[in-house]
Order: C-alpha cells, then structure tokens, then sequence
C-alpha cells in the first residue's frame, strides 16, 4: 500500500495522528464535518424552547388550570352522551308504563267522601287536602279501568273503581336511618322512623281480592251445650274443654277443619255463650266492614285513649270499636265519660255480659285473638291493647305492615327478648302470673320439642312478640292461627307472649305461611303506649292543701305560710336580721306542728 496509512480519529473534529514517520498535512473536508451556523442556531433554538416549556409548564399553578380545564372537557363531554341515553331510556320506560297501565296493572281502590269522579268512560279521583304535612294533593287517571269486584249490595257502604297508581312507590328509597345515640336522660325503647304513604294512597293499595289462604279453606267451629271437663288443665267452659286428643288433632291443618275456638255454646257469638252482647249492638257488629279498629278494657284497669292523626277517609269508613265490661260501664258513668249515646270519642262501646273469666286479662284475650268470631264479616282488622293510644292512620298502617309486605298477619317483636325461656322467666320476676302456672306450660312446650332460640330458626328472628298489637287479614289461615292462640291462652296461662311461637312453628311445620315481625320501634311510631290505671294514680300527685284564713296574731293556731310568703316578697326589709327572721319562723312551724 502507497503512501499514509488512513489512521485513527481521536476526536470529533480532530487531525489524523503521525503513523510509520509519516504525516499527513492535507485536509480531508469530507471527514472535518463542520456544521453550518444554520444548524447551530436551530439546535440552540430548540434547546431554549424546550428548557423553556420545561419551566413553564412545571409551574404548580399552571399544572393546576391545566388539569380542571380537562376535567370540565371530559365532564361535558360525559354529560352530553348520559343526556343522550337517559333520553331513549325514558322514552322505553314511558311506553312500558302506558302499555302496563292500560292492560295488566290497574290497581284497585274505592270512592269514598273526599274524592271526586268524573264521567263513565274515565275513572279519576283527587286527593282531598287533610291535616298533616305529608296529605299532598295528587291525581291518578286510568281511562280503561273497570269494576271487577262483587260486595254484599246491603251491607258494602262504598263504591269501589279501579285507577292506576304510581309506578314507584313513594317509599322505595327510604332508608332506614342509624339508631340515635344514647341519652342518658331517655332510658328504655324508643320509636323510630317508618315510611307512611298518604291515606288515600294507602288506600288505593288495598288489594281488590282476599288473599289467597294455604291448605285450609273451611274452618267450623265445635258448638257444645254442655261442655264437661275430662282432663284437669282442659281449659273453660267457655272454650269447651277441648282434650288433648283435640287440641293435638287441630295442628293436622286440611282443606276443612272442626275445631275449638270459643263462644262454643251457641251458634252466634255473642248470644247466650258467655261474652253476651246487647241483640243491636250484635246486629251492627255483623255489618260488612273492610277495616275495623278494636280494643277492649275490663275491669277499668286501663283509662280509654283517643286515637290521633285520623284523617276524614278514616273516620267516615273505618269503625272503633272498644269493648267493655259493667264494672268499666258503671265506672265511665259515673264520671259522666259514656252517656247514652254510646260513644267515647271516636270509640263506639260495647258492652258485655257475663264474662267467662275472673281475670279482666284473660278476658281481653277473646276479643283480641277471636275478632273473626265477632265480627264475621270484615276483611282487615287492627287490635290495640287498651293502655295504647292510636296516633297514625289505620290506613297507612295497613299498607305499611300488611299490604306492602304482602302479609296477612303481622306483629311486633318484643323490644328486649327473643327466647321464650328468658321469656318465661321476667313473667315470674315481675310477678305476672302464678309461678307454678308458668313453670307448667313451659314444661310441657319443652317436652313437645320447644328449644331456646338460636340462629338455626333464621329467618324467624324472634320466639316472643310484643303482643299489644295485632294487624290481620280475616282469611281461613290467620283465624286458624288465632283459634289456636286462644286455646292455648285458655288451656294454660293468660300470658299470650309463652304461647306464640309454639303455635306458629306447628302451623308453619305444616304450611307455607309466615308472619311479618316487625320492630317494636316500628310500632312504637304508630302508637303511644299508657300506663294501667293503677299506676298512673299511684304516680298522681298528692292534691294541694288549702292554706286557711290568717287569724288574728293572738291567736295560737296561726299559720306561718302567710309570713313567710311576705318575707320572701319584701327582700329589702330581710337585709338586716334575716337569719334571725328565719330562726323565729321554723320556731313558729315547730311549735305549730307540735
């Protein structure tokens, strides 16, 4: 190879190094490379907007506009596709609903005063404006409802139309709220809050038909004469004794039963079987009725409460009925509270005769478990004991507890206990019974398999109600249950609380029934629960003394309430001497009293 070698580059715009003695003088230009001003100003350029960019857009504050300006474009963006969907979306939901409406879901309800109709062929109805905040005014319209109900012609008092209700209900979002905190100063169990349609709301939710009845269908009762005791706990004469035999045979639940359940002496309750009634005052209690409210007091061992928050709808269509014994009818005349007209406030009285009982509780037990033997002709029924005070409409309690859950039967649980042992045993503390009584009956339910609550009988989530209320359907079922309530309560203690759960869990053994248990705060939001007539005048204070005229000074008898009284009124006159003032006063009172 002729003359310099190539040689290594040590830089990047170096000279080629000496190689084998020689050197090479001559520039190469193609391996100099110099740049052109041109790129170096544009690649300085480009350094400088980038460092620039660099400490603009790391600045917090510019970050910051930067980052909501995206937020409000992504937002807009969002809302005009939401816009777009919810739009097709209603249109769907608005021609599902004319469809229903007009052909399957036409619900029932009735015209009753307060509400106005228009002509044939479009059945309408307004909500009549009633006291309270939430009786709001509201229209409902369905141009192709129709009659399909048939009600006795003498005894139905109201016209019944069919009209569409909302498609939601008012109370689908309710929430049940937390419980509050604790107050020392409000001890024990309190109401909470229930989520109430409107009266005529609720009214318009009845359903049009009874509800259908598992298994049993007929029910006759046994009609004795004479009825004989057989066994020593075989319970009245008014209930007729019923064996063991029997009362075991009544839980194989058929089609058609005979069985025991009160009045057992005649074919009429009422007349001449123990429990009489007046002949008018039966006549009105076989009158159709689709809800009625009853109580009862015996023995004037509770003061009659009136019931608050009855809208109009209410006190034109639903009866109050309160039974009562001649000692509470002498009682409540004397005192001029029952006249002849019969009526204590909203409550028609009953009077009745020749109670079967000594104990005015167990007495109560028969209107309270047997309203379907009383009044053979109702389609819904509310028992309230008579310490409680009615404070929300029977309507609205209807629809909450019965029609809204699909129920025929509903009861509060008890506010404490769930276990008919413990039960049993804060009966004999407080002393509510015989001890030997209770100890019997929970003996023997415990021979028959009853076993303290657990987890295993969930869903059912109490043994023992709180049984001063009582919200039915008058169906074969629900007066099946009752009758076997109340020959429970007859053949062992009046405690209808030790009772229940035996009965229920039989009749559930055997059919596909249950029973709403709902809240004791739950019920405590609809009534007001008094105390017996005996505590309440033991907790009365003692009356005022009348203080006598003062007597002349000479005289030793004088009262000092009358000095005193001056002393305290006249404070400029007591700066002086006031503790001697008083020394001579409580000298006074000692020796007056001596």
């Amino acid at each position: 190879m002729t003359g310099g070698s190539l040689g290594f580059r040590t830089g990047s715009y170096g000279t080629l190094q000496q190689q084998n003695g020689f050197t090479n003088t001559q520039p190469i230009p193609v391996l100099l490379r110099k740049p052109s001003k041109l790129l170096l100003s544009s690649g300085r350029e480009k350094e400088k907007v980038r460092s620039f960019g660099c400490r603009f857009f790391c600045r917090r504050k510019v970050a910051m506009l930067l980052l909501v300006l995206l937020a409000l474009l992504i937002f807009v963006f969002g809302s005009l596709l939401l816009n777009k969907e919810n739009a097709n979306v209603n249109i769907t939901q608005h021609v599902e609903n004319t469809r229903t409406f007009g052909q399957t879901k036409s619900s029932y309800t009735r015209t009753i005063p307060g509400m106005k109709h228009t002509h044939k062929d479009k059945t309408s109805f307004t909500l009549s404006s009633l006291t309270g905040s939430d009786e709001s005014r509201l229209l409902f319209h369905n141009p192709h409802a129709q009659d399909h109900r048939d009600f006795h012609p003498k005894l139905s008092t109201a016209t019944f139309h069919e009209t569409a209700l909302p498609s939601e209900h008012l109370c689908k979002n309710f929430v049940f709220p937390p419980p509050p905190p604790a107050d020392p100063k409000r001890v024990g169990p309190r109401p909470c809050p229930v989520c109430y349609l409107p009266a005529e709301q609720a009214l318009a939710r009845m359903p049009k038909s009874p509800s259908a009845s598992p298994v049993v269908h007929n029910l006759t009762y046994i009609l004795d004469e004479n009825p004989t005791r057989i066994e020593p706990f075989g319970g009245s004469e008014f209930g007729g004794y019923p064996s063991l035999k029997q009362r075991n045979d009544s839980y194989d639940i058929k089609e058609s039963m005979t069985l025991h359940c009160g009045f057992v002496r005649g074919n009429r309750p009422g007349y001449r079987t123990g429990f009489d009634i007046d002949e008018a005052d039966l006549m009105e209690l076989e009158q159709f009725n689709e809800v009625i409210v009853a109580s009862a007091v015996f023995g004037n061992y509770d003061i009659i409460q009136q019931p608050a928050n009855v809208s109009d709808l209410a006190r034109k269509n639903v009866p109050f009925y309160m039974f009562i014994d001649e000692q509470t009818e002498a009682a409540l005349k004397n005192s001029s509270v029952l006249g002849n007209s019969k009526r204590v406030g909203l409550w028609r009285i009953i009077v009745v005769h020749s109670i079967p009982y000594n104990d005015s509780r167990r007495n109560g037990k028969i209107p309270k478990l047997l309203l379907h033997r009383i009044f053979p002709n109702v389609r819904y029924s509310i028992w309230i004991d008579g310490k409680l005070q009615l404070s929300v409409d029977p309507y609205k309690i209807l629809e909450r507890f019965l029609w809204r859950e699909n129920a025929t039967f509903a009861i509060s649980r008890h506010y404490a206990r769930f276990d008919v042992f413990e039960e049993a045993d804060a009966n004999k503390n407080a002393g509510k019974y015989d001890n030997s009584s209770i100890d019997r009956q929970i003996e023997f339910y415990r021979k028959e398999g009853l076993r303290p609550y657990s987890k295993a009988k969930l869903p059912l989530t109490s043994d023992v109600p709180e049984g001063c209320v009582i919200i039915r359907e008058h169906i074969p079922i629900t007066n099946l249950f009752t009758c076997l309530w109340f020959n429970e309560v007859d053949r062992f203690t009046s405690r209808d609380q030790l009772s229940f759960s035996s009965v229920r869990d039989k009749v559930m053994d055997k059919v596909g029934w249950s029973i709403n248990m709902f809240l004791d705060c739950e019920r405590r939001s609809f009534v007001n629960q008094i105390q017996h007539r005996s505590i309440l005048e033991s907790m009365s204070p003692p009356a005022a003394r009348r203080s006598k005229p003062v007597l002349p000074s000479g005289n030793v008898n004088s009262k000092t309430p009358t000095l005193k009284k001056v002393s305290i009124k006249r404070g400029k006159e007591r700066r002086t001497g006031s503790r001697r003032h008083r020394k001579v006063v409580a000298g006074r009172r000692e020796s007056n009293v001596l």
